[in-house]
């Protein structure tokens, strides 16, 4: 099994998804369950196409962390 990682981006009235590891692998929304059950799919695809075209599957590298920052104050 593979487990890579996927950015969610909201938009104003979808979603679009992304991996970092799997340059190319795209897939959108209407909702988040809709563009994880797309983006599900769109991997699945990718990977699937590598192999038949020979190429080796890439390693997940990525990784996420949140950063927190404190509110600059404007005085």
């Amino acid at each position: 099994m593979h487990r890579y990682l996927v950015i969610f981006e909201k938009n104003s009235d979808s979603y679009s998804v992304y991996s970092p590891d799997l340059p190319g692998c795209v897939a959108t929304g209407s909702s988040r369950e809709e563009a994880e059950k797309n983006m599900t799919k769109a991997v699945e695809v990718h990977i699937r196409g590598l192999l038949e075209a020979g190429m080796p599957i890439p390693e997940a590298r990525s990784i996420a962390e949140w950063v927190a920052v404190e509110e600059a104050n404007n005085s």
